[in-house]
């Protein structure tokens, strides 16, 4: 066993293997999670970035330069093959994604790992790196080989944010299925993996990205846990912003999706529960996103004589959402199962006030300064929800600048790629020096634990 690396007392900058096998800066979801924090953490740290071979070129046009700021491993042997049985189950909608993630973490990542330890095995074993950190897959299904080996090699790993298995809500047994979500019935029995447990003992802190993950985490390793969300946003992609005060000033109020147009997000929800609005001329809605709901959706709007008051854009580019996005005053986001929720995060930094179902990751980002919450229930309870918290707002719309400006504010303070560099590097000091709890930054300081769970 190779003694623990010694970082030079000529820098303060720690050397970091970030292993982010998922990080694209031209796609969005995972993708661009994993590039983001990837290279947010270049700017504070020593960072070399070992990505899947398909990143490469995005890379490369994003200036980075292979060998020294990052590494592209080949696994297509298998990665290419689980891609395209998972393109085939999902027959172009996008659904099935609990079976695509198992297929990918079963096969694709374990392959995946095992060419990057024998790439870096010399350099880490040598004491290259003061930290090791897997920040890609995000699902805590993806169990990793290369914890216990950078563990044995006296190498803190540090892994996350792990983020998923939200459990399906009650009352949407049919969108469920619809989603083809049929592993997910199972999905639980990953848990009881030794490839799972030797990882999980091996990690030197564990980062969840939400608390339903962090919770779902075995109580003994609680002590090195921390709550960091995995989204944030770049400032320089959401910069258009009108003026707070105006928002809520005039009538028409409008509302604004954004996502895939299928079952779990709700578009079909927002627009049963917005009709009586829609039709006195006192609320517009802009929907962006396509998915195999929209035919639907469209002939909807249409059956109700809504066709006027409902503009659908159909897929629009990422850093093109932001123009349609910053005229709404509200986004309308009634997803039931959600795991992160960056569009949610993407409108506050635009001061766009998010109306959201109190359910897993949204619900953690949004609180009664900066948006509004229905409760969670069944479709219908879900819909009266939404439809009697749009008349309230609608009674009383000057109080959405108000909540803009919190919003906004919010976003600024805790929710950057540049804030969430500087929180997960407090979080590598504390793996190095492990004096007193692990840091919870802000705003998620607040106990992970009950008092009777720890």
């Amino acid at each position: 066993m190779c003694a623990a690396p010694t970082h030079s007392d000529q820098s303060d900058r720690l050397r970091v293997l970030v292993i982010a096998e998922a990080a694209n800066p031209e796609w969005v979801s995972v993708p661009l999670v994993g590039w983001s924090l990837a290279t947010a953490l270049r700017d504070i740290c020593d960072v070399h970035i070992v990505t899947q071979i398909r990143n490469r070129d995005a890379f490369l046009r994003a200036g980075l330069v292979e060998g020294t700021d990052f590494t592209a491993i080949d696994s297509e042997a298998v990665a290419g093959v689980v891609h395209r049985f998972g393109e085939r189950l999902r027959m172009g909608e996008g659904k099935g994604w609990t079976t695509v993630t198992t297929l990918s973490s079963r096969l694709s990542y374990p392959y995946f790992e095992r060419l990057v330890w024998k790439a870096f095995k010399d350099r880490i074993q040598g004491g290259d790196y003061d930290i090791v950190h897997r920040v890609t897959p995000l699902t805590p299904t993806a169990n990793s080989s290369l914890a216990p080996k950078c563990k044995a090699a006296g190498v803190p790993f540090v892994i996350g944010p792990l983020n998923g298995g939200v459990p399906w809500p009650k009352g949407f047994d049919t969108e469920r299925r619809q989603e083809r979500e049929w592993l997910s019935y199972i999905r639980a029995a990953y848990k009881v993996s030794n490839a799972r447990r030797r990882m999980l003992n091996a990690a030197s802190a564990i980062i969840a990205g939400s608390r339903f993950t962090a919770h779902d985490l075995p109580q003994q390793h609680r002590s090195k846990t921390t709550l960091v969300p995995e989204n944030s946003i770049d400032p320089n992609r959401f910069d258009l912003t009108h003026e707070n005060a105006k928002r809520g000033q005039s009538l028409p109020l409008r509302g604004c999706f954004v996502g895939r147009l299928v079952p779990y997000k709700g578009p079909d929800m927002l627009i049963e529960a917005a009709e009586p609005f829609l039709r006195d001329g006192t609320l517009v809605l802009d929907i962006i996103g396509d998915g195999p709901m929209r035919q639907d959706l469209q002939a909807m709007a249409q059956e109700h004589g809504l066709s006027q008051a409902v503009s659908f854009h159909g897929w629009v580019a990422h850093e093109d959402v932001q123009t349609t996005l910053a005229q709404a005053d509200l986004l309308t986001f009634p997803s039931v199962r959600e795991f992160g929720g960056g569009v949610v995060l993407e409108a506050m930094a635009l001061g766009v006030v998010p109306l959201i179902c109190d359910y897993a990751g949204p619900a953690e980002l949004v609180d009664q300064d900066t948006g509004f919450k229905v409760e969670m229930g069944s479709r219908d309870q879900v819909i009266a929800g939404l439809r009697a918290q749009l008349g309230a707002i609608l009674k009383s719309p000057q109080d959405l600048a108000q909540k803009s400006t919190a919003a906004r504010n919010k976003v600024q303070t805790h929710y950057t790629w540049q804030r969430k560099a500087e929180q997960i590097n407090e979080i590598y000091q504390w793996v190095l020096k492990r004096g007193g709890p692990i840091p919870m930054p802000a705003p998620m300081e607040t106990a992970l634990w009950h008092p009777h769970e720890t």
